[in-house]
């Protein structure tokens, strides 16, 4: 089947990412490793570019024999990608230019693994959804063990690929399943099956679970979160916030798509996966981290819990809901990524240090960052009136409304039982006495993102009504 101009079009940044990663592989391998700064800044604004290239012009339809679907839902889940990927170049390149593991090849894995989890957004097939997500994963897999040296980075590059690999695996049994059930692979063929009643409902419900299960690894869902810790504390810190962000909302928006897609007619089966895995990934992130002292840890665990929060959203089915999660999700990229700035800026002798108690005294040494700190753990905690709490709030709003009463409550006391580990880091920072103070390093892309997502938390906070507007529209992608 020829393919037209208009899949090219719909597919432009895309192609425009694809074209400038092969070029600046080439450029990379023919310059040597000198060529590795030039690499960092031009894989970065080639991120950048291909985030205004979603929207500048607008275009929604669907492409390559309907293999790949446009709209204002896929638009807006790739563009917070996008910045997600575009910072954590920048913020890596200092900590890995002190620990003598700067090469070109990092920024150029991040836009592989960002072209993947584009191609994962707009799947509309079963086999595009396979292939964007195993290009998204085989760069992740040597993104975390990038730090060759050190026995906790290839230990955690190990664990991911092992326990992804088994993920892989089972999601690949779900979708044949499901095309064994349904007669096809299209997300179309699939919903046109089950409203017909042509499928067989029992086998297409079991695919449906190994399919939700290979995903709920992805986003580190309960009970498939045991990769999380380990990796998140293993891989080099900046490899860790890039974790955190990306690829989880690639992953959400795909769960996303397929559910509300092809399986919307299964919604009284899929609703009450989802409500398990919601409460259960809320429960383990609450309690999990409340002994932690390591902060990495910590904040592997609060991705579980926030998991939990976005899920509940996903699991109402309503238009409500869908706007809940994506803004839930802008709210989590900015407290995340800087949260994970000043994480990278714990430094003491020039060796990094990762403990909470290494933030003791912080208020009195260096009361900028301590306050920037501050507002990223109350928002977190849900502490109102910070962003934080808007995000929760539209959430368990959103679930009241689809009568998730008990979930919705469930919800509310784990962010209460969670409130305790978040206040103990500001405890830590204000009230305990430094036993040495941390460093004080220049002003750089990693403090600039510090304060900058302090600053857009700020101002969130006093007017979440533009993001949520933003995300209404996003919604009405699945909602027309």
């Amino acid at each position: 089947m020829p393919i037209g101009l208009e899949s090219w079009t719909l597919a432009r940044p895309e192609i425009f990412l694809a074209a400038s990663t092969a070029l600046l592989l080439v450029y990379g391998v023919l310059r040597g490793e000198g060529s590795a700064s030039f690499v960092a800044v031009a894989t970065t604004i080639a991120l950048l570019v291909t985030a205004v290239l979603i929207f500048v012009p607008y275009r929604e339809g669907t492409a390559f024999a309907s293999l790949f679907v446009v709209d204002r839902l896929t638009g807006t889940m790739k563009v917070l990608m996008l910045v997600g990927a575009a910072i954590a170049i920048p913020m890596s390149r200092a900590y890995f230019e002190r620990v003598q593991s700067w090469r070109f090849e990092y920024p150029l894995l991040v836009a592989l693994s960002a072209l993947g989890m584009m191609l994962m957004i707009s799947a509309n097939d079963l086999m595009s959804l396979y292939v964007g997500l195993e290009l998204q994963s085989l760069a992740l897999y040597v993104i975390a063990a990038f730090q060759r040296d050190t026995v906790r980075s290839t230990e955690a590059g190990v664990k991911y690929f092992v326990l992804g690999s088994v993920a892989s695996g089972m999601l690949l049994f779900g979708a044949s399943l499901i095309y064994g059930f349904c007669g096809g692979t299209a997300f179309v063929q699939i919903s046109r099956a089950l409203i017909d009643g042509k499928a067989g409902e029992l086998g297409t419900v079991i695919g449906l679970v190994f399919v939700v299960a290979g995903l709920a690894f992805k986003i580190a869902a309960v009970p498939f979160h045991m990769w999380t810790p380990d990796v998140y504390e293993g891989a080099p810190t900046p490899v860790t916030a890039f974790f955190a962000v990306a690829p989880k909302i690639a992953a959400i928006s795909l769960t996303v798509s397929v559910l509300m897609g092809p399986f919307k007619p299964l919604f009284p089966q899929w609703q009450q996966i989802i409500v398990v895995v919601s409460v259960l990934s809320m429960a383990l992130g609450a309690f999990a981290a409340i002994g932690q002292p390591n902060i990495k840890r910590l904040m592997a665990y609060s991705s579980i819990g926030n998991v939990g929060y976005i899920l509940l959203g996903v699991a109402s089915g309503s238009e409500k809901g869908i706007q809940a999660m994506v803004f839930y999700l802008a709210i989590y990229l900015v407290m995340t990524l800087g949260t994970f700035a000043i994480i990278l800026m714990m430094q003491r002798r020039n060796v990094m240090v990762e403990n909470i108690s290494d933030l003791a005294g912080l208020g009195r040494t260096q009361p900028m960052m301590a306050f920037a700190m501050l507002l990223f753990m109350f928002s977190l905690a849900g502490i109102p009136p910070l962003a934080g709490f808007w995000a929760k709030l539209y959430v368990f709003m959103a679930a009241i409304e689809a009568r998730l009463f008990w979930p919705a409550v469930l919800g509310v006391l784990a962010s209460v039982v969670a409130s305790y580990y978040y206040l103990r880091i500001v405890k830590v920072m204000y009230f305990d006495e430094p036993t040495e103070a941390l460093d004080r390093t220049a002003f750089g892309v990693t403090r600039a993102v510090a304060f900058a997502a302090a600053l857009i938390v700020a101002v969130f906070s006093l007017a979440p009504q533009p993001l949520s507007l933003v995300a209404a529209a996003a919604a009405k992608g699945l909602f027309p």
